[in-house]
């Protein structure tokens, strides 16, 4: 059986806040002993659907990487963490399998012996980038351009803004009606084409990860909706 990946995005009630960024931290020894559990990542989100800047605290995410469907099936259906995360304000799960991409996240390719999906329905794409110091503020400035592009983007469904850390560690999951839309976006809005040009140039990164996926079996609401609903 190959490895699957998915996706979690979890709110908590405001009051919960506290709770919520603590879990952050609180929630790896959990994690670290989940059979079949072979790479994960707690991430913080940004603010609504913006990915330039800002921070939702109440709203948080993660990605996590299977030996088996199985694995995931299983923690969904004992763990604490599930629990924790159907008992939440909102939340909602993919599935995904892998359909390209390169690079590292913190030195593991989570791309690696993941099963292969169609290209042929929406795709969930996503980037991340460990930014040098040196270049934190370029990106800042760089971060605000593509936001504003990305949501001119025609055939993009939903984003979100992710990270390890509020400012260096960040990324975006997005969903998108077709591959021929997401390509469209990253090889063809001059805004983010000169980005891509400048983090080259200007040696932004130190790590980077692009990768897409099918995504398929989800579940819950991000926002009061399945984005995924009849897709």
């Amino acid at each position: 059986m190959a490895r699957i990946a998915s996706f979690h995005l979890i709110r908590e009630p405001m009051w919960k806040t506290p709770l919520a960024l603590a879990r952050l931290g609180l929630d790896r020894p959990l994690l670290h002993r989940t059979p079949g559990l072979v790479f994960w990542r707690l991430l913080g989100t940004g603010s609504g659907d913006d990915t330039g800047g800002g921070a939702d605290l109440a709203r948080t995410a993660v990605f996590a990487v299977w030996e088996h469907a199985d694995a995931l099936d299983t923690f969904m259906a004992t763990s604490r963490i599930a629990a924790r995360w159907q008992r939440a304000e909102e939340s909602w799960h993919v599935r995904l399998r892998s359909i390209g991409g390169h690079g590292l996240w913190r030195g593991v390719d989570p791309l690696d012996d993941l099963e292969f999906g169609s290209s042929d329905g929406p795709i969930a794409v996503i980037t991340r980038a460990d930014v040098h110091r040196h270049s934190w503020r370029a990106f800042g400035k760089a971060s605000s351009l593509v936001d504003a592009e990305l949501h001119t983007a025609p055939g993009l469904i939903d984003v979100v803004g992710i990270g390890e850390a509020p400012v260096g560690r960040l990324a975006t999951f997005s969903l998108w009606d077709s591959l021929a839309a997401a390509r469209s976006f990253a090889y063809s809005m001059p805004d983010h084409v000169e980005v891509i040009r400048r983090t080259r140039d200007e040696n932004w990164y130190a790590e980077e990860l692009f990768a897409r996926f099918e995504p398929y079996a989800s579940s819950g609401t991000w926002n009061g909706r399945d984005p995924l609903d009849g897709r």
